[in-house]
Order: structure tokens, then sequence, then C-alpha cells
């Protein structure tokens, strides 16, 4: 079993600043891809940032230039930066990882997600 617990969500003024952490822990071998989700209400959820083990990010376009994705292999640990935020940066926010359990099978899992408010 492998869980994802996020944290840094909250309520911020627009121009303000968030970072959000998500640490995977459980039966892991090893943690491949990680990334940013996100979900506003009324819309799909969308990807906002992605980073493999190697350290390779993508980014939303939207977010480009404000938000950092970084992570920390030997926690097992991603984390978002979120600068200049507007407020259709609101949403609930989710991790996602994927990877190896110590049986060796592949998995993919989602946290439980993490509200982030931004006013105007």
């Amino acid at each position: 079993q492998v869980q994802l617990v996020e944290s840094g969500g909250g309520l911020v003024q627009a121009g303000g600043s968030l970072r959000l952490s998500c640490a995977a822990s459980g039966s892991i071998f090893s943690v491949n891809a990680m990334g940013w989700y996100r979900q506003a209400p009324g819309k799909q959820r969308e990807l906002v940032a992605t980073i493999t083990i190697g350290g390779n990010t993508n980014y939303a376009d939207s977010v480009k230039g404000r938000f950092t994705i970084s992570r920390d292999n030997a926690k097992n640990t991603v984390y978002l930066e979120m600068n200049s935020l507007k407020p259709e940066d609101t949403a609930v926010y989710y991790c996602n990882a994927n990877g190896y359990g110590l049986d060796l099978k592949r998995f993919e899992n989602w946290g439980q997600g993490t509200q982030v408010t931004v006013s105007s």
C-alpha cells in the first residue's frame, strides 16, 4: 500500500504565495513521476506540473513562470511553490505519484486533495 499525504493549502490574497507538499509513504520500491493537478468547481481536473525522478519538469501554460515543482527523492516528497497567485488558481490541488511497490507491481496513487483559495 502506498499513501500520499498533502499539506500546505490555505487562503491567500492575490499576489501571494503558498507552498504545497506531498509525501509518499508505504511499501515503496521506487517513485517515478510525481505531479500536481487541480480541480476548480464545475471544471475537470487539470495538470499543473509534473516532475520525473531525474528532475525533468513540465508545467501547464497557465502557471509557467509563477509555479515551481521540485522533489526530494530521498524523502519521496514533491513540492509546489506557488507565487503571484491569482483568483483563477483557486481549486483543490491533488498530488499524484507513480512507481513500483516492494512487490514490484506498478502503482499510481492520488492524494486526498488540499484546498487553495486565492481572494481578489
